[in-house]
C-alpha cells in the first residue's frame, strides 16, 4: 500500500515510489495480478509449512530459514526495489518498514514471524489492488452495454458493422430487445427503451420519431431506426466513463490529508521504531533482542495502509455508485462538498417546471390582430432556444400563422430579445425589459400584474424607441410553465436532508417566481434577476451557509453555477455543454436525483471517515499493547491486515448502496 497516490499535478508519485494512480505497488495489468497472485500462493505454501515445522519441530533451523527466506522472498519480491528507492530518496514509506520489520525478526531467528510479516503484507496489498479493481470495473462494465456492432443500412439494406466504422449521419437499426449501439435520433419507429445506464431510470421511456436515443441503453418490443448523430468515442455514454474515470483520479481533500499525514507519521514510525530499539538497551540495560523485537512490531502496526486506501477506495466507490444511478460527479473534491451542502439555489424553468412552457393567452394592446402579434413575436425568438422562445414559435406554427426571420437579432440576457421585423425595429420582453424601453403605462402594469399573479410569464410584445418613433407595445403574450410532477415532494425530500435553505432565482418577474415558489415549498423565491444577479445571490448564501450548490442547465446557468460552491446541471444526457459546465451532472430531469447524491455523499463520507478513525484507533491501541509487552509480530500483521479488510469490506458496501436511503447510520 504506498504512501501516497500519484502527485496531483505532475502525474508522478509523491511519497510511495509508485507509479500509477491506484493505492498499492503491484502492477495491475492481467499478468501483473496473476503473477503476484501466484508468488502469493507459493509464499502462503511455503509460511504455512514454516510454521507448521516450527510447530512440530519437524524442520531444524538451518531448513527453516532456508523455507522462511523463501517465503519472503516469493511474497515480496516487489519490496526490495521500492524499500532501496525509499532509502534513496531518504523518505522511508510503508515498503521499508516492512522490510525493517521482516529483516529485524530474521535477524532474532525468527524465520515463521519473518516470513509471516512479508505473505500477510502482500495478501493486504492484493486485497487493496481487489478492492480498487472492482470498484473501477464497476464503473468500466457499463461500457460493455454498448454493442461492438451495429446494424447500418448501406445500399438499401442493413448490414452488421463495427461500430467504429458507422459515421456520423448514417442510419442503424435497434431490433425488439437489442441494445442501442450509437447516440442518435430516432427516424422510423416507436418503442420503449430503457435508459437506465444513462439516466438511472428504471422505468422505460418510450421513444417515436423525432426522440434521441443513446448508446448502452436498452430497446423494448418495438423497432427502431436512428440516425446517428455521433461517432462511437463521442458518445454520452463514452463520455460519462471518460469523464468518471478522470475524477477518479482526482483527489479529494480528505485523501489529500492523509496523504500529507501518512508522509510525515511514516519517517516519525521509523524513527521512533529506532529509539524502541536503542534507548533501553543503552540506558536501562534492556535486552537488546527484546526491545529489537518490540522495535519491529511497532514498524508492523504503524505501516499505515488501512489508512492510506480509506479515501481513494472510497471515493471510487462512492462515484461509481452514484454513475451508476445517473449522478455523474467530476471528482472526488465535490462529492465532499455535497455531503455538506447546507443551501441550495435553484433556476426555475427546467428545473421546477417541466421547461415546456404553452402559450396559454394572447392579448392585445392596440390595433395589432393576435396574429400580427405572435408573428412579430415568432420572427424575433425563432433565433433563441429558449424554452419561452420556443413556445412563443411553436405556439404561432400550430395556429398557421406565417412569420419572417428578424434581422439584426440582438440577445438581451435576463431581459428578452429584439430585432427587425418587416423594417421595424421590434422586441419581445420581460416587464423589466418593457420598462427600460420606456413603453410601460399604467394600463399596461395593470394587466401584467393580473396576468403575473396567476402564476404566469407574461411575454412583451412591441416596437422599441428609435429615430423619434416613441415605440409601443403591440400585446402580452402569457406564457405557461406546468410545475413538474414530483416538485413539492423534491423540494422537501432536500429538506428532510439536511438542507437548510432552498431558493429560487428567476429572470421572471416577482410575482410569478413567489407563486410557483410557494406551490412546492420553495423557502425563498427571487425574480426579476439578471445572470449578473443571479451570481450575486449566490455569493450571498455562500456568505450565509458556507456550502451552496446552484441548479440549473448548465449553459445559461454557468456564471452563478461556477460562483456556487458545486454547480449542478440537471437532465444533461445529450446536452454536451451541460456535462461540461457542471461539477455534478444529474442525466435524468428530476429534482429527487439531488436528494439521492447528498445522501449518498454523505454515506460515503461518513464510511471514509468512519475507516481513518477505526484504523488510526486500532494502531494506538497496539502501539500501547507494544511498549507493554503484550504485543506480537503475529498479532501486529494479524491486526493491519485484519483493519485493512475490513476497510475494503466496509467501502466496498457502497456498490450495493440501495436506490433511496431514508436514513444514513454514521459509519455508513
Amino acid at each position: 500500500m504506498s504512501q501516497t497516490k500519484h502527485d496531483e499535478n505532475s502525474g508522478h508519485d509523491s511519497g510511495g515510489g509508485h507509479d500509477s494512480g491506484c493505492c498499492c505497488g503491484h502492477d495491475h495489468s492481467p499478468e501483473g495480478v496473476g503473477a503476484v497472485t501466484i508468488s502469493l500462493a507459493v509464499s502462503g505454501l511455503l509460511t504455512g509449512a514454516a510454521l507448521a515445522g516450527h510447530a512440530m519441530n519437524w524442520l531444524p533451523e538451518g531448513a527453516l530459514a532456508f523455507v522462511g527466506i523463501a517465503a519472503m522472498l516469493s511474497g515480496g519480491w516487489f519490496l526490495l526495489p521500492k524499500a532501496w528507492a525509499a532509502i534513496r530518496r531518504l523518505r522511508p514509506d510503508i515498503n521499508l518498514l516492512v522490510v525493517l520489520a521482516a529483516a529485524g525478526a530474521s535477524i532474532i531467528g525468527e524465520w515463521v514471524e519473518a516470513s509471516a510479516v512479508v505473505f500477510l503484507f502482500g495478501v493486504a496489498e492484493w486485497l487493496e489492488g481487489w478492492a480498487d479493481r472492482r470498484a473501477r470495473r464497476a464503473t468500466a462494465a457499463l461500457l460493455e452495454l454498448a454493442p461492438k456492432n451495429a446494424l447500418v443500412r448501406r445500399d438499401g439494406r442493413f448490414v452488421e458493422a463495427p461500430v467504429e466504422t458507422v459515421a456520423v449521419g448514417e442510419v442503424v437499426t435497434a431490433r425488439s430487445g437489442m441494445g442501442i449501439p450509437l447516440d442518435g435520433q430516432v427516424v422510423s419507429g416507436e418503442s420503449a427503451v430503457n435508459q437506465a445506464p444513462i439516466t438511472g431510470e428504471s422505468a422505460p421511456v418510450d421513444k417515436k420519431p423525432g426522440d434521441t436515443v443513446f448508446a448502452g441503453t436498452i430497446n423494448g418490443e418495438g423497432s427502431l431506426e436512428i440516425k446517428v448523430t455521433k461517432a462511437s468515442g463521442d458518445t454520452t455514454l463514452a463520455r460519462i466513463i471518460r469523464l468518471v474515470e478522470e475524477a477518479q483520479e482526482q483527489k479529494a481533500p480528505t485523501q489529500r490529508f492523509v496523504d500529507v499525514f501518512a508522509r510525515y507519521y511514516t519517517p516519525l514510525v521509523a524513527l521512533a521504531a529506532l529509539v524502541v530499539f536503542l534507548v533501553p538497551p543503552l540506558l536501562m540495560a534492556g535486552e537488546w533482542t527484546a526491545w529489537l523485537y518490540r522495535a519491529c512490531v511497532i514498524l508492523i502496526i504503524a505501516c499505515p495502509c488501512a489508512l492510506v486506501i480509506a479515501t481513494p477506495v472510497g471515493i471510487v466507490a462512492g462515484l461509481t455508485a452514484l454513475a451508476r444511478r445517473g449522478v455523474l460527479v467530476k471528482g472526488g473534491a465535490h462529492l465532499e462538498t455535497i455531503a455538506r451542502l447546507k443551501a441550495i439555489a435553484v433556476d426555475k424553468t427546467g428545473t421546477i417546471t417541466e421547461g415546456k412552457p404553452t402559450v396559454q393567452a394572447v392579448e392585445r394592446s392596440g390595433a395589432a390582430s393576435d396574429g400580427e402579434i405572435l408573428r412579430i413575436a415568432a420572427a424575433i425568438d425563432d433565433h433563441s432556444a429558449h424554452p419561452l422562445a420556443k413556445a412563443v414559435v411553436a405556439c404561432a406554427k400550430e395556429r398557421g400563422v406565417a412569420f419572417p426571420r428578424a434581422g439584426n437579432y440582438q440577445n438581451r440576457p435576463g431581459r428578452g430579445a429584439e430585432g427587425v421585423v418587416d423594417g421595424r425595429a421590434c422586441f419581445v420582453g420581460n416587464h423589466r425589459f418593457a420598462h427600460e424601453l420606456g413603453v410601460c403605462s399604467e394600463d399596461l402594469e395593470q394587466r401584467l400584474a393580473a396576468i403575473e399573479g396567476e402564476g404566469v410569464s407574461v411575454v412583451v410584445v412591441g416596437h422599441r424607441p428609435l429615430d423619434g418613433c416613441r415605440g409601443g407595445v403591440l400585446g402580452l403574450l402569457a406564457v405557461g410553465d406546468t410545475l413538474r410532477p414530483r416538485a413539492r415532494q423534491a423540494v422537501a425530500d432536500l429538506h428532510a436532508a439536511g438542507v437548510e435553505q432552498i431558493v429560487m432565482l428567476s429572470g421572471d418577474n416577482q410575482r410569478t417566481a413567489g407563486h410557483i415558489a410557494r406551490q412546492v415549498g420553495i423557502d425563498e423565491a427571487r425574480g426579476d434577476l439578471l445572470p449578473d444577479d443571479k451570481v450575486a445571490a449566490v455569493k450571498v448564501l455562500r456568505e450565509k451557509y458556507g456550502v451552496v450548490a446552484m441548479v440549473g442547465d448548465g449553459v445559461n446557468d454557468a456564471p452563478a453555477m461556477a460562483t456556487a460552491s458545486v454547480g449542478i446541471a440537471m437532465g444533461a444526457a445529450g446536452a454536451d455543454a451541460a456535462i461540461e459546465t457542471a461539477d455534478i451532472a444529474l442525466m435524468r430531469d428530476e429534482l429527487g436525483g439531488i436528494t439521492e447524491t447528498i445522501r449518498l455523499g454523505r454515506r460515503t463520507m461518513s464510511i471514509i471517515y468512519f475507516n481513518i478513525a477505526f484504523a488510526l484507533g486500532l494502531k494506538a491501541l497496539f502501539l500501547v499493547l507494544t511498549l507493554l509487552g503484550h504485543a506480537s509480530l503475529w498479532l501486529a500483521i494479524l491486526a493491519d491486515t485484519g483493519a485493512t479488510l475490513l476497510v475494503v469490506a466496509n467501502t466496498l458496501r457502497l456498490l450495493h448502496a440501495p436506490k433511496t436511503a431514508a436514513a444514513i447510520p454514521g459509519a455508513g
